[in-house]
């Protein structure tokens, strides 16, 4: 079993709640919206394996990602709980859910669907990070700086760098555990579910507007999985709705 770690955002005694992040995120990604939702349940925002503060681990794929998370309500005695998952962790989330519905009382999925998917600028950021010289690398903004050739986007730049952290002895690092994540990367883009997959519960799916994620072929193939789906677009929204209009995205969620 590998130690996963998670934030506590608030809400103890109400209805649970967990938050899971994307590819290269961790559960700082889910601050101000985790304790948001507090307002209504008991948040928790986890680690993914190889992400974060949980363990590093060689396995990586769907199906050891969601048992992380079957495992982790067990052991915090969580019968069942509410799931929000994004980009990667929403792929967890419709598996688990599909797998394990007992344990799931409701699904929200944010800016992804149930398909494959083949980024190229996922190679270019995966890239830049192999290619980063920690040994002679003095700040984060000097990491965003040798990153321009290979990542374009200044927001992506500096997501990419919250994965640095200094050593006990001061030496830059990654908290990522990048050799695995790159290996796994084309098996976490392809969808996470098998075409027999079906979670009957109450499901919502939400979309940015300005993301390429989910698009309107794509509400057929959710359906399919998720019968009882809800489909909102956020117009204003890219693919970090949480983040870009988390006002509205909460409200999405409290169901409002």
């Amino acid at each position: 079993m590998v130690q996963i770690f998670h934030n506590d955002l608030g809400g103890a005694g109400k209805p649970p709640l967990i938050l899971l992040h994307g590819l290269l995120g961790s559960s700082r990604n889910w601050q101000t919206a985790g304790k948001d939702l507090a307002a209504e349940n008991h948040v928790f925002a986890l680690d993914a394996r190889n992400h974060g503060r949980s363990a590093h681990d060689a396995a990586m794929n769907y199906e050891v990602l969601a048992h992380d998370v079957a495992d982790w309500m067990q052991a915090q005695g969580l019968p069942r709980a509410t799931l929000v998952g994004h980009s990667m962790g929403g792929k967890t989330a419709m598996l688990l859910a599909c797998r394990r519905p007992e344990l799931v009382e409701r699904l929200v999925v944010v800016d992804i669907a149930p398909k494959d998917y083949f980024w190229v600028a996922h190679r270019g950021e995966f890239a830049a990070m192999n290619e980063l010289d920690l040994d002679s690398l003095t700040s984060r903004g000097e990491a965003e700086m040798r990153f321009e050739a290979r990542v374009p986007n200044l927001g992506m730049r500096k997501f990419l760098t919250t994965n640095l952290d200094r050593d006990e002895a001061g030496r830059w690092k990654w908290t990522v555990n990048l050799p695995v994540l790159t290996k796994a990367l084309p098996g976490l883009e392809r969808n996470s579910l098998a075409a027999s997959d079906r979670y009957d519960g109450p499901a919502l799916f939400i979309a940015g507007g300005k993301s390429q994620y989910v698009q309107p072929g794509d509400h057929a193939a959710i359906r399919r999985h998720f019968p009882s789906a809800r489909i909102e677009v956020i117009a204003e929204s890219g693919h970090n709705p949480h983040m870009e209009a988390r006002e509205r995205f909460v409200a999405l969620v409290r169901g409002s």
